[in-house]
């Protein structure tokens, strides 16, 4: 064809990608990727009817056409054509209406339907059939359709807060668990994308004092056929639907009304209402399982359009390292492609900062195992897109060798369980068995001198060998230290059971982990103790010891929503399918959820204004001659550096860290911080000369229940007294600093 044909055009090239093309009058192409399918029919819906486009085109696996009329508010959805063969994998049925696996909107939230499932089904949504032919029941009518949305949107010179790894302070939450019971956001807002964004809600997370706000997923979500016979809802949302389209339910009801296009701006306002206020906005994303599950799931996208392409199979059977049945097969390109194509849309779409990878340790699978060098955890790690925001690896899954902490590459930050499981030791679990036993000997220091300065052992597994001495890949930062997540109990109820309660999830008790390391404090419940009064405070000082500990180890802290004033999911450490006030947030605030609040803040401002305490690189030990901010030293209550013997003593429950200052700079302060779970209040030594003998302050004490009950004069005696189960912080002016006062920014 000559190149000056009157045709070419307006002939568009075939499409490189899967997704909708299209201009402002919807002209354009449209493309889906289902190499097995042989046809593949676009529907649009028009009223009550629906009109039927095949995709003419066949190119690499990619069945695509030119189109018309894909404006705003369209909605539309996809069937295939091609074998049945339940046993080899495959599960075409073309009177299952698909939704467009790229499509950014969707029509409406739907609970699990049993026409979504490609087979008949019965009231409990089971199989009627061991060996089923296809539904012939079309089910257009119930169906999740697909929605073409707009770029539009006024962001009004929205800026990202860029917060440095150092500086960032994360805050787990659930968008409509944070604000469903808040008394400030307007009844219509409560638990919404716009609830998240009210002015009392931004400036509550700016006084707290943490930098980004980590986000359960929004993805649009459907519920498992086991939740939906027992009546109960996946309120976490990890059972994506659609990786592209945020979940309606979780809009304004105006918004849902007026349909995908203004739910997606809700989510847009929300973003750019956090970021007016300087927090990051960070999504938890679901891409190794989505909510069709494995065998005798549902039809609602993937599975219907190219269920091998989709999921890994091992001769018809699918593979589950998830837990859920089944699993995306990061093996494809085209599962690469979706993975690789949401993320970009959340960056440059909805603006969003940052990801936590759910289950990411399928994300860098292959036939051999877990990869750090896996083409998706390279692809994610180089794309121009997603390299400048923050990347987390939840490091496991259910698999073989699942447990990969400290295996994934730089630039991923990691979320650190072995924090979790030592700190919750060292002021739970090991404290308990001293108390009920009498033995002395559990526990020990090791492991939390290990975590605070940085977990060096895991992060440091990976690097190549022949670095310099002291260099790493990875910095202190990767390592997402948390005692709490939405999974596990919240901070309040590792002091209040030791037995988890989850008989609200219909499993009889049996979900859930029993590994919780807690303590109840000699009493299983919030029912008063034989001394209430002394129980609660003990428990309430074990709390703030906790969270000071979290706050001022190296890493980047996690705080989860409402540990802060003391939230209690009554003893469930499961709440995922709760929907309800066992996990939406409680705003009436107790005098106790106050001072712990306001405790949290004033730890979380020592963090920001001692830059010791966010050293970029892992600790060196310190050298009292030549002290500097990357430095680290360790000493007893005798005021003695430890020695080996002492590390290896498990008799040993009090350890003091020294930070030392940066050097040279007026005003500075070392920083000493003293954890102890002594049964008995401890007379701590200062460390002698050569360490630091300057004017010394009491920065923080856990064992107060308000931090402006601190001494206002700085202390005059070497012999400070620690009591049981609390942190202290002492302040020392460094060498040439007369007034302690001036603060490091």
């Amino acid at each position: 064809m000559p190149a000056d044909h009157p045709d070419r055009a307006a002939t568009p090239a075939a499409p490189s990608s899967p997704g909708l093309s299209v201009d402002a009058a919807g002209r354009g192409t449209f493309a889906v990727a289902a190499p097995r399918a042989e046809a593949i029919d676009l529907c649009v819906r028009h009223g009550g009817t629906e009109r039927r486009q095949r995709l003419r085109h066949i190119e690499g696996g990619l069945h695509w056409d030119h189109v018309t009329g894909m404006i705003p508010g369209t909605q539309y959805g996809l069937r295939a054509h091609g074998p049945w063969d339940p046993a080899g994998g495959q599960f075409f049925t073309s009177t299952r209406l698909l939704q467009d696996p790229w499509a950014r909107g969707v029509s409406h939230s739907s609970s699990l339907l049993s026409s979504f499932f490609p087979v008949e089904v019965d009231a409990m949504l089971d199989r009627l059939d061991e060996d089923p032919l296809p539904s012939s029941t079309d089910n257009s009518q119930e169906a999740v359709w697909s929605v073409v949305v707009g770029d539009a949107f006024d962001w009004q010179d929205d800026l990202r807060p860029i917060v440095d790894w150092d500086a960032t302070v994360l805050y787990e939450a659930h968008v409509k668990g944070f604000t469903r019971r808040h008394p400030d956001v307007p009844t219509e807002q409560r638990g919404t994308y716009a609830g998240l964004a009210h002015p009392a809600v931004t400036t509550y997370l700016q006084e707290l004092g943490v930098t980004s706000v980590e986000l359960l997923p929004i993805h649009a979500a459907m519920d498992e056929a086991h939740l939906t016979r027992l009546g109960l809802t996946n309120y976490w949302g990890y059972s994506t639907m659609s990786f592209f389209a945020p979940e309606p339910s979780l809009a304004t009801a105006a918004a849902q009304r007026a349909g995908a296009q203004a739910v997606l701006d809700e989510d847009r306002t929300m973003v750019r209402a956090l970021h007016a206020a300087g927090l990051e906005v960070i999504l938890d994303v679901v891409y190794n399982h989505t909510a069709e599950g494995g065998a005798g799931g549902p039809s609602l996208s993937l599975r219907g359009l190219d269920n091998l392409e989709y999921y890994w199979m091992d001769h018809g059977t699918f593979q589950d390292v998830t837990g859920t049945g089944g699993t995306l097969d990061p093996r494809s390109v085209h599962v690469m492609d979706l993975v690789l194509a949401s993320l970009r849309h959340w960056v440059q779409e909805v603006h969003v900062d940052g990801f936590r990878f759910d289950l990411a340790a399928t994300l860098g699978r292959d036939d051999r195992g877990f990869r750090a060098d896996h083409p998706l955890l390279r692809a994610i790690a180089t794309d121009p897109v997603l390299r400048e925001v923050k990347l987390i690896a939840e490091p496991w899954d259910v698999g073989t060798d699942g447990w990969q902490t400290g295996g994934f590459p730089a630039p991923f930050a990691e979320w650190n369980d072995a924090f979790r499981n030592d700190v919750r030791a060292f002021w739970l679990s090991d404290r308990a068995h001293r108390e009920r036993t009498g033995d002395d000997a559990v526990g020990g220091i090791r492991d939390l001198a290990t975590r605070l300065s940085g977990s060096s052992d895991l992060l440091t597994r990976n690097d190549p060998p022949a670095l310099p001495e002291g260099r790493s890949l990875r910095s202190p930062w990767a390592s997402i230290n948390y005692v709490t997540a939405h999974d596990g109990f919240t901070l309040r109820d590792l002091t209040v059971y030791e037995h988890k309660r989850n008989e609200a999830n219909g499993e009889d008790n049996r979900d859930g982990t029993s590994d919780n390391r807690s303590w109840n404090h000699g009493h299983e419940s919030e029912v008063p103790g034989p001394d209430p009064t002394r129980t609660e405070e003990l428990r309430r000082r074990t709390g703030r010891s906790m969270l000071a500990t979290l706050l001022l180890a190296s890493g980047t802290p996690m705080l989860t929503a409402g540990d802060e004033i003391g939230r209690t999911q009554q003893g469930n450490n499961n709440a995922y399918c709760q929907d309800n006030e066992i996990s939406w947030v409680d705003w009436s605030l107790d005098d106790q959820a106050l001072e712990l609040r306001e405790s949290v803040s004033r730890i979380l401002h020592l963090r920001g204004e001692h830059p010791q305490l966010r050293a970029p690189h892992f600790l060196r030990p310190a050298d009292p001659e030549h002290l500097d901010a990357g430095q680290v030293a360790w000493f007893g209550a005798e005021g003695d550096p430890l020695d080996h013997e002492s590390w290896m003593d498990p008799s040993r429950h009090l350890l003091a860290m020294l930070r030392p200052a940066i050097r040279g700079r007026s005003g500075a302060e070392h920083l000493l911080v003293i954890f102890s779970t002594d049964s008995r209040d401890v007379p701590v030594q200062m460390p002698r000369a050569p360490w630091p003998q300057g004017t010394t302050r009491v920065l923080l004490d856990t064992a107060l229940e308000r931090q402006d009950d601190l001494p206002a004069s700085p202390v005059l005696e070497r012999t400070v007294i620690v009591r049981s189960g609390s942190v202290v912080v002492l302040g020392i002016a460094a060498d040439g600093a007369e007034e302690p006062s001036e603060r490091l920014s």
